[in-house]
């Protein structure tokens, strides 16, 4: 019975992990919507963080922030919905 009350916790929590290796998928309006851009960044050091704001189709800002990698591509990291007002 004891077991029961030790595994039961650790099995639920088990399925609430979230998977992080899940990449960004580029939307109408990001940099790397076409694939990466025809120019490369190489005046910027490898590392550098890059940001990104548009308007969506629906009318919604975001933000999106890429990581420049040591190839010279963009890396979607991450994209939040701004609010319009402040």
């Amino acid at each position: 019975m004891k077991i029961w009350i030790v595994l039961l916790p650790v099995v639920l929590l088990a399925g609430c992990s979230t998977d992080s290796t899940a990449d960004l998928q580029p939307i109408p309006g990001s940099i790397t919507y076409h694939g990466q851009p025809r120019t490369k960044l190489t005046k910027s050091p490898p590392g550098s963080v890059i940001y990104n704001s548009f308007y969506d189709s629906t009318g919604t800002k975001l933000r999106e922030t890429y990581i420049l990698q040591p190839d010279r591509t963009l890396k979607l990291t991450r994209r939040e919905v701004v609010p319009d007002f402040p």
